[in-house]
């Protein structure tokens, strides 16, 4: 990977690790907030764990594999 390839990925990193924070906030206030429309809720747990997904896929890349 070069560098410029590493460093995108950890522009990427930043942004959804950025985001997944937000939904956890918003998500938050919703609950807080009393009786939450739900089909909003769901979706923006469904997001938020895609996001999950993305952060750990890029944090696999940009860990180099070390052998044991």
């Amino acid at each position: 990977m070069t560098e410029a390839e590493e460093q995108a990925l950890r522009t990427k990193l930043a942004e959804l690790v950025e985001e997944h924070r937000d939904l956890d906030a918003a998500i938050a206030t919703m609950i807080e907030s009393g009786p939450a429309d739900q089909l909003r809720l769901t979706r923006l747990k469904k997001r938020k764990l895609q996001l999950k997904d993305q952060i750990a896929q890029i944090e696999d890349a940009l860990l180099p594999d070390i052998i044991a």
